[in-house]
């Protein structure tokens, strides 16, 4: 057992979780009811929050915590769990205890009490703003009520500019790359500007978009970015910039835990302002408020600029559409293939239609269940049926799921992002399911490489383009992020 447990540690050391997971796993196998067995389950605990499988971190901190009701490190880690999964009241409960039980054994620990201030700050805060939530509903958007005239551009300020304060170019938006790549910050005027038009424009949009790509059109699909605008622009440099003759889906997960979320935002609402048929932006689960409080964004956002950004981005985030259908027109102008795009995945219900995605109501955050739920959140599995996701939120669905959906809606295949791939993407049941994640080296630790899918109408045949990271400023991943995710 201490074997098989220090090589799942030097896994974990390399940042290879699941090879880590897989040896925790041997070693439980080897006593799996010994009190010896508890330290496995923690750590299997921990690499399964690395891996954002937190339902799967609370099973296991679980365990942990029954053979073993002394053994500290277990509350620690499903303390990373409950925060993990918003279940903020919880980790404060296990915060304490590992505060009691240090104390009874005497373990010197000066960073819990300062935890356990930091997680009942953030309960207030939150029940604060539930309490307001209410009003806010009432109120106009801030789209809206926002004069963007009224606000002036200082002299001194040398950084892009709209033309006529308004419109955005092409120019401008080469002068915002430059301009990001220096560290540097838009003016404020100027987000608003962009966040207003963004609003308007994703607010009359349909929460499922069609999309037609002529015979012999290329379209791109990229999948999570996560803030890592470095990356972004090396997507660029190999793809080529968005045009109307390069039209782009972006799958979501646009922001959190890259520490250039804003720049990744900003750049690709100003690419859709100037290029509205033809680059598109999907809603992920990381477009959403519970994620940006813990993962970053909000951080970045007040460090940036200020909370009312930060909410009029929320705002903008909860109107983006949540399904992209990818249409493969022929030249006598029939249909040929059809591909549907959504960040997470398929659902708990059989016999979801297309018009189904079509009547969701998207313009809030996302509930615990249903449908909406469900397509930011869920995954594929190998076998067949339907789980309950190791994430602790949504489905896991099998190859069956997937091949009723796509006969159902006379679909060839869909894409979704969510999950990191060691190649960037994965085709999966029977060619069914495909993933694509665009984040290379996610987070500056999981050593893998970001793909973006290329399609070709009217067969939309996916092709991958693979790539590796790019060096970027030191800035450190979830630099922003919320300081108790540090448990993570």
């Amino acid at each position: 057992m201490e074997q098989l447990k220090s090589q799942a540690n030097e896994f974990f050391k390399n940042g290879k979780y699941q090879e880590a997971m897989d040896f925790y796993t041997k070693a439980i196998d080897a006593e799996p009811v010994s009190k010896s067995s508890a330290p496995c389950f923690a750590n299997r605990s921990f690499a399964a929050c690395k891996m954002e499988q937190f339902g799967q971190a609370l099973m296991d901190s679980n365990r942990a915590i029954e053979l073993d009701p002394k053994y500290v490190k277990a509350y620690y880690r499903r303390a990373a769990a409950y925060m993990a999964l918003n279940k903020h009241k919880s980790a404060l409960g296990d915060f304490k205890k590992v505060a009691e039980l240090q104390e009874e054994l005497k373990i010197p620990d000066k960073f819990i009490h300062a935890k356990i201030k930091e997680c009942e700050k953030l309960i207030h805060r939150l029940a604060f703003e539930r309490a307001i939530s209410v009003d806010a509903k009432k109120e106009r958007p801030l789209a809206e009520t926002t004069d963007c005239d009224s606000i002036a551009v200082e002299k001194s300020y040398d950084g892009p500019r709209l033309k006529n304060d308004k419109e955005v170019t092409r120019e401008f938006v080469t002068q915002l790359i430059d301009h990001f790549k220096k560290s540097e910050v838009l003016h404020r005027r100027y987000v608003l500007e962009i966040l207003c038009q963004a609003y308007k424009f994703f607010a009359a949009q349909p929460t499922l978009v069609d999309i037609y790509i002529e015979t012999g059109k290329k379209f791109t699909v990229v999948g999570d970015i996560h803030g890592q605008f470095f990356d972004l622009l090396n997507i660029f440099k190999i793809n080529q910039l968005p045009s109307e003759d390069n039209p782009y889906l972006f799958n979501g997960d646009i922001v959190d835990r890259g520490s250039f979320s804003i720049e990744c935002i900003l750049l690709l609402l100003s690419l859709k302002i100037l290029y509205p048929k033809h680059l598109y932006i999907s809603r992920g689960n990381h477009e959403t408020h519970t994620m940006n409080q813990m993962y970053g964004f909000e951080g970045e956002c007040k460090h940036k600029y200020s909370q009312n950004i930060y909410e009029f981005f929320t705002q903008v985030f909860q109107v983006l559409p949540l399904a992209h259908c990818l249409i493969g027109v022929g030249e006598n102008g029939g249909y040929v293939s059809k591909v549907l795009v959504m960040h997470g995945g398929l659902f708990s219900e059989d016999n979801v239609k297309l018009d189904d995605i079509r009547k969701i109501d998207r313009n809030k955050q996302p509930p615990s269940e249903g449908l909406m739920c469900e397509i930011l959140w869920s995954d594929p599995m190998p076998t067949d049926g339907r789980i309950v996701s190791k994430r602790g939120i949504a489905i896991a669905f099998g190859p069956d799921v997937t091949e009723e959906f796509c006969t159902n809606n006379k679909l060839n295949y869909i894409i979704r992002s969510h999950e990191v791939k060691q190649l960037g993407y994965e085709v999966a049941h029977s060619g069914r399911c495909i993933t694509v994640f665009s984040a290379p080296n996610y987070c500056d630790a999981m050593g893998n490489e970001g793909a973006i899918i290329r399609l070709f109408g009217p067969e939309l045949k996916p092709a991958f383009v693979r790539f590796s990271a790019v060096s970027h400023p030191d800035m450190k991943p979830m630099a922003y992020a919320n300081h108790l995710l540090n448990l993570l």
